[in-house]
């Protein structure tokens, strides 16, 4: 079976496999009888006022003081990159391959920006401080140890996002706090509108995400992944976390029916595979609707996986969607 690794863990899958969280094994778990994901209320397009302060609580509860505001920031996880891109801002020094993504910086204009060694899980202190930041972003529950080694010297933000709603209120404490609330309100607005529009005729096609490296692969599911907290408004959703002791097998999968699969691959080092062609080698995987009809998408794991932020978000739904017709 798979293990779906907690809304933490899978906040980052880099600490999920490493530490084996993702385990597999023979046998199917019990027949799943969750449902479809409720929808929710239809998306707001309205933008409130961003005002920009020194000071604030943001929102998920962290208060965030600055003395002036932020010239140089370090960016220890996507959602950084993918805010500080939607604000105009690039990021002095980062740890993230997002801003290579044509949709960002591209390949060539992001050489220009340092990149912060020991990899996310161990971002090296000394090369962070040696930017001189003014604020360093980070993910708590992978970045907050480092908040001692970093309170006397810079303001160390910890973010820990998991929903899409959670990703525009950080987008909007970020351009309060750096003084860039006309494009915060601009990038909230195109995404809302985006899935405003998205949500107005939802496939009834099965969807599901998947990611991993090999056939230890998790399910990604609304209350995991800020990605996949968008499917249900996109399309029939019907995954739910079961957290770290809970999983999906291959055979609910096939049970399920479903119409239209996304797969992240996640590789350490150099690539080996895509993570849809090692799973063909499993001969369940061949009787899967989504994979008898061709509708096995494999997607940009930094965007899908990693981004988060509402840039990220909009690419996911633009090919989402497109998938979903």
């Amino acid at each position: 079976m798979l293990r779906s690794p907690s809304r933490y863990v899978r906040g980052w899958i880099t600490a999920a496999l490493v530490g084996s969280v993702l385990v597999g094994c023979g046998s199917a778990t019990e027949p799943a009888s969750e449902k479809a994901a409720a929808p929710g209320p239809k998306t707001d397009v309205n933008v409130e006022p961003i005002k920009a302060t020194r000071e604030l609580t943001d929102t998920g509860g962290v208060k965030v003081s600055l003395k002036k505001e932020p010239e140089r920031i370090v960016c220890l996880f996507a959602l950084c990159d993918d805010i500080l891109t939607e604000l105009g801002i690039v990021p002095t020094a980062t740890n993230s391959a997002l801003l290579t993504h044509p949709d960002f910086l591209g390949e060539e204009k992001a050489k220009e920006v340092d990149i912060i060694p020991g990899g996310f899980i161990a971002p090296e202190v000394e090369a962070i401080l040696s930017h001189k930041p003014d604020l360093v972003i980070g993910l708590e529950d992978t970045h907050g140890k480092l908040a001692p080694a970093l309170k006397d010297a810079t303001t160390f933000w910890a973010m820990q996002p998991e929903t899409w709603e959670d990703s525009v209120g950080y987008l909007r404490d970020a351009a309060a706090l750096t003084g860039r609330t006309a494009e915060g309100e601009k990038a909230e607005k195109a995404f809302r509108t985006k899935l405003a529009e998205a949500e107005k005729a939802p496939s009834d096609k099965t969807a599901l995400i998947i990611y991993g490296s090999d056939e230890n692969f998790g399910v990604a599911t609304p209350e995991t992944d800020v990605g996949a907290s968008l499917f249900p408004k996109l399309a029939d959703y019907p995954w739910k976390s079961r957290g770290v002791e809970g999983s999906y097998s291959l055979e609910e999968i096939l049970a399920r029916d479903v119409d239209v699969l996304f797969v992240e691959t996640l590789s350490f080092g150099e690539a080996d595979g895509k993570l849809s062609e090692k799973l063909a080698k499993n001969p369940l995987w061949g009787k899967i609707p989504a994979v008898k009809n061709g509708d096995v998408h494999e997607v940009n794991s930094e965007v899908w996986a990693k981004g988060r932020g509402t840039r990220s978000l909009g690419i996911i739904l633009d090919e989402a969607t497109a998938a979903l017709r």
